[in-house]
């Protein structure tokens, strides 16, 4: 059974760093397309950045630069480390991977093979809280 464990989330000043880890078991992170996603309360979900199969990454404007996502494909861990926080950046932070079968990854998400209507990822963590104060 594929699981994903988040862990790294925490309390931090505006403009702390804080690297937040997912420890995945029973699949592997090495060519699989992953993500980062948050979710602050009363807001919609939100993807903060993405890694593709050649190891391509994408971010949204309101982290890039700031935010960095990457993998250690030994340790099977994906990381995404945050610098710079800000206190819009307080959220439930999610990890995701791995496009559904009959679906590809492309620019980080997936998107059904047939229809090209995007899809998303087959499994998730159960996040890890950050909360960034002044």
């Amino acid at each position: 059974q594929v699981r994903l464990v988040e862990s790294g989330g925490g309390s931090v000043q505006a403009g702390g760093s804080l690297r937040l880890s997912c420890t995945a078991s029973e699949i592997g992170v090495g060519n699989i397309c992953m993500g980062w996603y948050r979710r602050a309360p009363g807001k919609e979900r939100e993807r903060v950045a993405a890694l593709d199969y050649d190891g391509s990454t994408t971010y949204p404007d309101s982290v890039k630069g700031r935010f960095t996502i990457s993998k250690d494909n030994a340790k099977n861990i994906l990381y995404l480390q945050m610098n710079n926080l800000k206190l819009e950046d307080t959220a439930m932070y999610y990890c995701a991977a791995d496009c559904p079968r009959g679906s590809y990854c492309s620019g980080g998400y997936c998107y059904v093979r047939t229809s090209r209507q995007a899809t998303d990822f087959s499994y998730w963590g159960q996040g890890t809280q950050v909360n960034v104060s002044s």
